[in-house]
């Protein structure tokens, strides 16, 4: 079902402060900028070895993003698994018997395909499958 971590998602309130603090305190390379408006967020990739950490500010307080700020404060997000087949990978999971947030893959940062697994049926963790775009 997955192929590797792709990324850590992290939740944050000012995009920028954060940014300057895993970039250059951390010394992770920003890789790309965003807004994904369909998942209401703006998202910033920074490169660490392989794999990312994606940070996170919610376009409004209504967004998952946002509630998730409200309830827990800042903080590591998600957990991002990469696949090279994200239908096949629902598939697996469904028949796994997990509760899925998504039925069908949604539009990600960079032209992925995205999915959320539903963090009561992952041990407290908020899963996502990523099925990158051609070329990253």
């Amino acid at each position: 079902m997955f192929g590797r971590i792709d990324h850590i998602g992290v939740a944050v309130e000012d995009l920028d402060e954060a940014v300057s603090l895993y970039s250059e305190r951390l010394g992770m390379p920003v890789q790309h900028r965003e807004t994904v408006e369909q998942q209401g967020v703006e998202a910033v990739l920074l490169g660490v070895g392989e794999n990312h950490v994606e940070l996170l500010r919610p376009l409004s307080p209504e967004t998952a993003v946002g509630r998730f700020l409200e309830r827990n404060g800042p903080g590591m997000h998600h957990v991002a698994y990469g696949t090279d087949d994200i239908d096949s990978a629902l598939e697996q999971a469904r028949a796994a018997g997990l509760a899925l947030i998504d039925d069908r893959p949604r539009a990600g940062i960079r032209g992925s395909r995205v999915a959320f697994v539903h963090p009561k049926s992952t041990g407290g963790v908020l899963t996502e499958l990523v099925e990158a775009a051609e070329g990253h």
